[in-house]
């Protein structure tokens, strides 16, 4: 079943962000756009790449009006001491959830039962709650920052002018499809 257009289900969870423990709930994420970024687990070895090539990015989706959620199922005392004993980790910014009892992992549908962990899954979720994007990896192929950058920026235009789409590859400045019956077949 698509996760396209869900709502996500309320949560509270706990997060290491700021050298601090954070509850988060979805109550926080009302009003603006996010990033879900889930990983499998801390300590591994594409995570921490994924993660930082995010952080490198992260000022351009906070510019973009998006938080970031890093979200494994380690709890976030293990976020803490990951970041606290690796120089790469100890530079991301952003929020690290613990899902220890899966449960936002259940909601977006990527828990993989038979290794106890969540699959590599990034959901863009709109200022509403709703989920807009969302791709799921094999858990050996990293992601993309640019990418997820670029289809948040998407998402964004099409959210505020509701008749343009943005074609393969569209860049912000770049020309956009109007939708109307005019232009279909063209």
């Amino acid at each position: 079943m698509s996760m396209l257009y869900k709502e996500i289900d309320d949560f509270e969870a706990f997060a290491y962000h700021q050298k601090q423990f954070k509850k988060i709930t979805k109550k926080d994420l009302l009003g603006k756009w996010n990033l879900f970024f889930f990983y499998p687990a801390d300590f591994t070895f594409v995570c921490p790449t994924e993660l930082e090539d995010l952080q490198e990015k992260y000022q351009e989706f906070k510019n973009a009006g998006c938080e970031i959620y890093a979200i494994s199922t380690d709890t976030h005392f293990a976020h803490k001491t990951w970041h606290d004993i690796s120089e790469n980790i100890s530079k991301i910014e952003y929020p690290m959830i613990g899902d220890p009892s899966h449960a936002l992992a259940y909601d977006f549908d990527i828990f993989d039962e038979k290794e106890g962990l969540v699959q590599r899954g990034s959901f863009i979720i709109d200022p509403e709650g709703k989920i807009v994007i969302y791709e799921v990896n094999a858990g050996n192929v990293g992601r993309n920052a640019d990418e997820l950058l670029r289809r948040l920026l998407a998402c964004q235009f099409v959210y505020k002018h509701g008749n343009d789409v943005c074609p393969a590859k569209w860049q912000p400045g770049n020309q956009t499809i109007k939708t109307s019956i005019e232009n279909i077949g063209k």
